[in-house]
This record gives C-alpha cells, sequence and structure tokens, in this order.
C-alpha cells in the first residue's frame, strides 16, 4: 500500500509539474489495472491533465479497467469528441456495452463523430439482446481463407494481429463467410510453408448461436477450456468471437445476481452489491421480497393462531417454536444451496442425477433428524424431571416433530428449485428467505400437530 501511495504522490507531482516525460516513465510501468486505480483515486481537475498526457488508444487500455459506472463518469469528463475517439480504440464489444448505457441524444452525438464504418459496426453489435452471445462478442479477430498456404497466412496474421481481440485461434471461412474450421496459433507455426489452411485446420468447430443466453456461453467456454469461441448466424455465418475474459466476467455477474436472489434482494440487474447503488434503489429491489415475506409470514402467525387452545393449556410449547422454526428453516437453506451449486456447476443434469441427490438428501435429512432429535428429547425431558409440575413425555413429543420437520425442511429445500427448473424458472430464485419462511410454516404445522395428536398423554 505505501509503495502504491508513493507512486500516486511521485504521479500526481509529475502532472502539477508538466513533467511529461517524468509522468510517462512511472505510469506506464504500471499494469493497466494499476493505472486505472490510480486515474479513479485522482480528483477530476488531476484526472484531466493525465488524460491530456495519454493518446487516445493508451487512455482506452485504462478505462477498460474500470466498471461501467467509472468509465460513464471518466466520459463525461472528456467530452464527447475526445470520448468518440476513444470508443473507437476498445474492444468492439466493451465499447457497445459503454454505448448501449447513453441516453439517446448523447449516443447520437457520439456516433455522428465516428466513420461509417465504426458505427455502422457498433450499432449492429447494439442491436443484439444484452445478455446473449451477440450482445456479448466482439467482432474484433482474425479470419483466414481455407485456400491460404501457412506462410500466406502467417503474413496476413502479421497484418491483423494489432487490432485482433486474440491471435491464439484462427477462424476458417469460405467464400460466403460460412465458418469452416479453426487452428491454433501453434498449429500454422509449426506447418511447413506450402501447407494449405484446410489441411491443419480443426473442422469440428465448437460454435455457439448469436442468441445463446450468454450465461450458457460462459459454461460451455469453462467446460472445453476454450481461449474463445466463435459465434454464428442462422446461416452458419461467423459473426463474432467470446473471449474468456468476457465469459469470466459473466460466471461472476451470474454469481452476484444468484447471490442477490439467495439473499431476497432481487438481484436482476448487474452491480446489485455496488456500493454505488444509491439508499432507494437498493430499497426497491428488496421491498418486494420483504412484502411477499411479510405476507407469507402472516399465514405462518395464522397456523399458531389455530393452535391457540393446545397452547394455553401446555404453555411449555411455546418455548420451542423459534427452535423448530429456525432448525427447519437453516436445514432447507442448506439443501438449496447445495442444488443451486450443483445447477450452476452443471453437475444436475440428468435424471439419474437427481435421483441420487435426492436419495442422498433424503437420507441427510435423516440422519441430521435423528441426531437433534436425540438431542432435544433428553434435553426436555430432563427440564420437564427437574420442574415440579412437569411432564417427561413432552421430550419425545418435541423430538419426534422436530424429526420430521428436518426431513420435510431437508427435502423441500432440494426439491422447490428442481421444480422450479423444471418450470423454466430461475431456482434463485427459491432464496434463502423464501425457503426459511416456507419452511417455517410446514415446522410449526407439524410441530402442533404432533402436539395435538399427543395432546392427551401431555395433560
Amino acid at each position: 500500500m505505501s509503495s502504491f501511495n508513493g507512486t500516486l504522490d511521485a504521479i500526481v507531482l509529475s502532472l502539477l509539474t508538466g513533467n511529461k516525460d517524468k509522468f510517462r516513465e512511472l505510469f506506464g510501468e504500471l499494469h493497466s489495472y494499476d493505472q486505472a486505480q490510480i486515474l479513479m483515486e485522482l480528483p477530476a481537475e488531476h484526472r484531466r491533465l493525465l488524460s491530456d498526457f495519454l493518446t487516445d488508444e493508451e487512455l482506452a487500455e485504462v478505462i477498460q479497467e474500470l466498471s461501467l459506472e467509472q468509465q460513464k463518469l471518466i466520459i463525461d469528463e472528456l467530452g464527447i469528441e475526445r470520448y468518440s475517439k476513444i470508443i473507437v480504440e476498445m474492444p468492439s464489444d466493451d465499447a457497445a456495452d459503454l454505448l448501449g448505457d447513453l441516453d439517446e441524444d448523447k449516443l447520437n452525438q457520439v456516433l455522428d463523430l465516428m466513420d461509417d464504418k465504426e458505427e455502422a459496426d457498433l450499432r449492429e453489435l447494439m442491436e443484439y439482446p444484452e445478455e446473449t452471445a451477440g450482445g456479448l462478442m466482439t467482432t474484433e479477430y482474425i479470419v483466414l481463407s481455407e485456400d491460404f498456404t501457412a506462410d500466406e497466412a502467417i503474413k496476413k496474421l502479421r497484418q491483423l494481429a494489432p487490432d485482433a481481440e486474440t491471435v491464439y485461434y484462427l477462424y476458417v471461412i469460405d467464400y460466403d463467410g460460412r465458418l469452416k474450421g479453426v487452428l491454433s496459433l501453434r498449429e500454422l507455426i509449426i506447418a511447413t510453408p506450402e501447407t494449405k489452411v484446410h489441411q491443419i485446420m480443426y473442422e469440428r468447430v465448437v460454435s455457439v448461436p448469436v442468441d445463446m443466453d450468454q450465461e450458457e456461453v460462459a459454461k460451455l467456454i469453462k467446460k472445453y477450456d476454450f481461449l474463445a469461441v466463435p459465434v454464428v448466424d442462422e446461416q452458419q455465418k461467423l459473426v463474432g468471437i467470446i473471449t474468456v475474459d468476457d465469459a469470466m466476467d459473466v460466471m461472476a455477474e451470474e454469481a452476484s445476481e444468484d447471490i442477490a436472489k439467495l439473499g431476497g434482494i432481487g438481484g436482476s440487474e448487474p452491480g446489485v452489491l455496488d456500493v454505488n447503488v444509491t439508499a432507494i434503489d437498493a430499497a426497491k429491489r428488496r421491498i418486494p421480497w420483504l412484502v411477499l415475506l411479510l405476507a407469507i409470514g402472516l399465514f405462518a402467525g395464522g397456523i399458531i393462531a389455530q393452535f391457540e387452545e393446545i397452547l394455553e393449556r401446555i404453555v411449555a410449547l411455546a418455548f420451542f417454536i423459534p427452535v423448530i422454526a429456525g432448525m427447519a428453516g437453516n436445514t432447507g437453506t442448506q439443501s438449496l444451496a447445495v442444488v443451486i451449486r450443483g445447477l450452476a456447476t452443471g453437475q444436475l443434469t440428468g435424471k439419474s442425477t437427481i435421483i441420487k441427490l435426492l436419495k442422498r438428501e433424503a437420507g441427510v435429512g435423516l440422519l441430521i433428524g435423528t441426531v437433534n432429535a436425540v438431542l432435544i428429547t433428553v434435553a426436555v425431558a430432563v427440564w420437564q424431571i427437574l420442574q415440579p409440575d412437569g411432564s417427561a413425555i413432552l421430550g419425545p413429543v418435541i423430538g419426534f416433530a422436530l424429526w420430521i420437520t428436518l426431513i420435510v425442511a431437508t427435502l423441500s429445500g432440494t426439491i422447490i428449485p428442481l421444480i422450479m427448473v423444471k418450470l423454466k424458472i430461475d431456482p434463485a430464485v427459491a432464496s434463502g428467505p423464501f425457503i426459511t419462511t416456507i419452511n417455517d410454516i410446514l415446522g410449526l404445522t407439524i410441530y402442533f400437530t404432533v402436539a395435538t395428536v399427543f395432546l392427551r398423554h401431555l395433560l
């Protein structure tokens, strides 16, 4: 941290003294991520000085490391004209994301300052829905003709590489632009100069349709350990590629959304956990869930009211309501977490796997229920024996109720998200608070039903 602060102070000094050479020496030694952190540490007037010392290409590399909100802040400070120059230096997918977040007037101002081809390319990318392969892809990739020799391909690579997102995969297309194959940079380098591209390319290409959900794309890239995957349209024409770094961003974004949903705070938008989100916006995401849970909670209160008579006759039953409800909610949430993780990692894909999971969780519920039921039975029985008017039978009754409750809660935490998947509903919607409240209701119903059945033995 002290080293970072020392570098920051030296950079600020070079900015204030106008020592451009010293600034470029200090700033150029840093990774672009660290450059971005320094940029955001500076006050607005110093950021403007820094941007004047950098070329459009250099500034674009720094801005790429910032969040979308931070990018918008920097661009607003620079002005529309500089903005348009920086945008064209950014990867096309990042540029399209940034432009897509602008209002219509500002968007048109920026695009009007670009040449026709740059504008057309960006407008085409912006037409794809955000959370699809088309919305995630970049159009900066290298294509080769299948009739090229290895020597011609290498010459083409030298020409196109500076503007490409990645050079590790080279895509082969026919004269109509349809994807025919792919070859790695390694295969091209070790081939003899006269070898034709179609002789060394891999024809069984794994590609994704332009309308595939971005989360499915990320899973595919992870599954095959790709550095990039090609995107094709309905005619199998190559329209873009998605690189592994973008797939990682998607997985992190989806994980954040799922965590938000599991916490019952929405998660429908990226950055839901961002500290820059205002209190009003954060509250808007949480209130609908809390209102829903409040309504369900009132229903749970109604269940207790239905058993008011037995509570009046056996007051000790009230002592264990929090235990029953809390254990049911906790057990259900644990099972829910197991299922959500299995679905997210793609491990729960077949009927046999799901049946195996259900059997295992039923066994887990049985063991958890038995251990906790025995413990609470002994504890309550000892407590009642020490009471002047205690009833030793209360321990087994509460233990039996808890045993059934934990088995049911474990299965509900497993089955509910699987049902949601079947109904094409995001299973993360079965959030922690939601499943907890449902299991509270189940637990209380089981508890008082068991107590009522054994009522004559308690009195």
